[in-house]
């Protein structure tokens, strides 16, 4: 009996496919249930014009074998088999591909749908295997033949007997060692697990013998004895929930599977299906939570959908799919036009991906505004738990070319409708004549009620956006208007109201202001007079880019060795406040000692308005006692 060598492939490269493509050993599994559906594929396609098949589609089925006196696990199908010359073209050659020649023999139209690559996840079989017989039968042939190998050694191909079409891989499985226990893959019940998990979705049944517990027979009924006994199981389900019409899917399966896939127990907020024929044709089936996982916003949280190609489960966790921002999204993708590599794990191109993931993204958009349109309540909920996320979706990479798809999902508190409200909202009730959306950001509702900056707005009965979310101020920077109307902060520059009476000249007081200002030292950029402030007697305001809630943001950042991005204060008098009386009257008086102290005492009020501890509390403390 001649033992022939690889042709292709040396020692090498397989020890390299075995010990580094599959990052998990249990993997053979899928790749051998999954060459099992392909030989199925082919003989149901050819019994589609063959009467001599003589075998009906529920017929076919895969059969997993377990010896354990022997360590052999058996896949066995009822497929088209191969004869002496295919398993040399398709098992001497490493990542030789007989179903990629079947497909290419197909007519173009034909509807035989197959997956993977015969000589290529057939030796993943070799990680928990010594040794693997693969006995065949060809369709159409009276001879059988066995291959059989023990690994890079080469291999021995002869006649056999076998008395039914199809193949039976036979593999030796490993000893047992410190560092694998390989008779695991010899045990019904981590079989069972991995074909659920891996194969679930095969189209053709998967089965193997279970132990199932059964009253003894011939045993007294009122005190029945048990027994286990071995049954043939189907353990797939055979038909993935996505691949049904959506109307005959009812909305407790979806819950059940959404339960299943993420180990949630509340239900989705939204479920999402997708089915589309073109350039790339794919199957998805996503769910938005209707709460925000616990761990979401740390390291821990796993994004990705799972994706399959024709029911086999090729990434548990597919994180391309879909843009960052709407990583709460879950779900699975099913497409038998992804291109493979040697190995279902990794994508040999991602253009097929990229074509998903783009009409996956239109999809969940279009949905939210769906949902935004027909159940605010249900809305206003999501955008509690994820509302960030699209923020992030505005301003992170990318986000100019989706911001105009993004803006009208955003939401913000409202100073006069005391809710949230959306940007197209907001236009619509802006007063007559006014030019800009008026904004504040703060911490929370209430800190941002507060602030002396809001009290003129509010006696001219104009609406604030009251902006919490630590990325709601730069989503309006980077969307800078909306239908044409500029956002303002009402803390930073002119609010353009068009009442000149609020732009009072601070001619006179410019050198009390410049005295401020060199007491103050670098701590501000400049001291003016306000038009913004009615009762209080200060406030902080900003020039540049970067706002106070933008600082703070930036500290709360992780340390990158780099000094955080700091806002250019500007501090703002009220000149009809009787502090600033104060400060004219120590002015004329010739008191500099006195308009310093009160400079200080102003400046740590401002600060301490908008949230921001004095350098110096305790010098802040003794400064008001002194006063007092």
């Amino acid at each position: 009996m001649e033992r022939k060598e690889f042709k292709a492939e040396s020692k090498r490269l397989l020890d390299l496919m075995i010990h580094s493509i599959y990052t998990h050993k249990e993997i053979f599994l899928r790749e051998i249930i999954s060459n099992a559906s392909d030989a199925i594929d082919k003989l149901c396609y050819l019994s589609l014009t063959d009467e001599n098949v003589g075998l009906k589609r529920e017929d076919f089925a895969i059969t997993l074998s377990i010896d354990k006196e022997n360590r052999t696990l058996t896949v066995s199908d009822n497929g088209i088999g191969m004869d002496a010359d295919e398993l040399e073209n398709n098992l001497g050659v490493i990542a030789s591909s007989g179903t990629f020649q079947f497909r290419q023999e197909l007519d173009k139209e034909a509807e035989a749908d197959v997956i993977g690559q015969f000589g290529v996840g057939f030796y993943s079989a070799f990680m928990v295997a010594d040794s693997i017989t693969v006995r065949t039968k060809k369709y159409g042939s009276e001879q059988a033949y066995e291959w059989q190998s023990s690994g890079a050694d080469g291999y021995t191909i002869t006649e056999c007997d076998k008395e039914t079409v199809g193949t039976d891989v036979i593999m030796h499985i490993k000893p047992d060692t410190d560092e694998e226990k390989y008779s695991e893959y010899l045990e019904s019940y981590r079989l069972h697990a991995l074909v659920k998990k891996y194969s679930d979705y095969i189209r053709y049944p998967i089965r193997m013998l279970l132990p199932e517990q059964k009253v003894k027979e011939g045993s007294d009924p009122e005190k029945p004895e048990y027994e286990t006994v071995e049954e043939m199981k189907t353990v797939n389900s055979m038909v993935p929930l996505w691949q049904r019409k959506k109307s005959d899917v009812t909305d407790e399966e979806y819950n059940k599977f959404y339960s299943e896939l993420t180990h949630e127990f509340d239900k989705p907020q939204r479920t999402i299906t997708v089915s589309a024929e073109g350039s790339v044709t794919y199957k998805a089936l996503l769910f938005v939570p209707s709460s925000r996982p616990f761990n979401f916003y740390t390291e821990g949280y796993e994004k990705g959908l799972q994706l399959y190609s024709a029911g086999v489960l090729i990434m548990d966790k597919c994180d391309s799919l879909l843009p960052d921002y709407l990583r709460f999204v879950r779900g699975v993708v099913d497409s038998p036009d992804l291109s493979l590599n040697i190995s279902r794990e990794l994508l040999q191109h991602d253009r097929q991906l990229k074509v998903i993931g783009q009409n996956l993204e239109k999809k969940v958009r279009a949905d939210l505004e769906k949902f935004l349109k027909d159940d605010r309540e249900g809305y206003e909920k999501f955008y509690a738990n994820f509302g960030r996320q699209l923020g992030y979706g505005i301003v992170s990479d990318g986000g100019e070319s989706r911001k105009d798809s993004l803006k009208d999902l955003m939401m913000f508190y409202s100073s006069t409708q005391k809710k949230l409200t959306t940007l197209k909202e907001y236009v619509e009730r802006m007063k007559e004549g006014q030019k800009c959306i008026y904004y504040a950001a703060g911490e929370s509702i209430a800190a941002v009620d507060k602030l002396p900056q809001t009290e003129l707005l509010k006696d001219k009965d104009y609406e604030v956006l009251y902006l919490t979310g630590e990325t709601d101020e730069f989503v309006l920077q980077a969307l800078m208007n909306y239908d044409e109307k500029p956002f303002r902060s009402i803390v930073d520059g002119d609010l353009e109201l068009g009442d000149e009476e609020e732009h009072k000249d601070d001619s006179e007081s410019a050198e009390l202001m410049q005295f401020v200002k060199e007491t103050l030292g670098e701590q501000v950029a400049s001291v003016r007079l306000s038009n913004k402030l009615v009762s209080s007697a200060v406030c902080l305001s900003t020039e540049g880019g970067v706002t106070l809630e933008m600082e703070r943001y930036f500290k709360r950042m992780p340390d990158t060795g780099m000094e955080p991005p700091k806002a250019t204060r500007v501090l703002e008098l009220n000149a009809k406040h009787p502090v600033f009386d104060k400060l004219v009257a120590a002015q004329k008086a010739g008191d500099a000692d006195k308009i310093k102290q009160y400079s200080g005492l102003l400046y740590d009020q401002a600060l301490l308005v908008e949230g921001i501890l004095p350098e110096d509390p305790v010098a802040f403390a003794a400064a008001v006692c002194n006063l007092m």
